[in-house]
């Protein structure tokens, strides 16, 4: 099993242009604890809906990489999002999910990944091009390699260990993040 935050920490390092869109909660604070970053878009609410930003995002803005950065809880609340990404087929478009068989920003209670649901499986069946699923660290430099150049849409399940690390809290301030995002990511490449 992974540790979540030496897992982000090691994704994200050299990230250069990389658009990231997190999840709810705990990948919020694992994102942010590699330092906040304007090319970060945090989600603070609306809870399943990370993917389809990520989407929105890649549609929109085909010339740049996005990386969701999600959790498990997040994913299965929006588990729709997955056939609609691999009906669009964003070239550009990775959705890493931090799955730790819980529902960590709410007192650690079993998800439904804890009773056997087969994300990956789900994501290879809803026609994502490339679908890993990862738990070693030492995978993590090929990771990194597919969330800037693979052919997406692209699907990484990283098994990370059930633990709940301090919060590193970023600024919950929406219009002062989406409008930096929104500055940081015209800004030409």
């Amino acid at each position: 099993m992974l540790d979540r935050r030496e897992f982000v920490a090691r994704l994200l390092v050299d990230r250069g242009e990389l658009l990231v869109v997190t999840g709810l909660g705990t990948p919020t604070f694992d994102v942010n604890a590699c330092g906040d970053h304007p090319l970060n878009f945090y989600i603070w609410s609306g809870m399943g809906c990370t993917a389809m930003v990520g989407l929105g995002l890649a549609l929109a803005r085909p010339d740049r990489r996005i990386a969701v950065i999600t959790g498990d809880g997040d994913l299965l609340m929006g588990m729709g999002s997955l056939a609609t990404i691999g009906v669009k087929q964003p070239g550009n478009l990775s959705v890493v999910v931090l799955d730790n068989g819980h529902y960590g920003a709410t007192g650690m209670q079993a998800s439904a990944t804890a009773a056997g649901i087969d994300l990956a499986g789900t994501a290879a069946s809803c026609r994502f091009r490339q679908v890993r699923s990862v738990s070693q660290i030492d995978e993590t430099a090929d990771v990194r390699k597919m969330l800037h150049s693979g052919q997406g849409p692209i699907f990484i399940h990283a098994k990370i260990k059930a633990d709940d690390p301090p919060r590193v809290i970023p600024s919950r301030d929406g219009q002062a993040i989406k409008q930096r995002f929104i500055e940081a990511s015209a800004k030409q490449l």
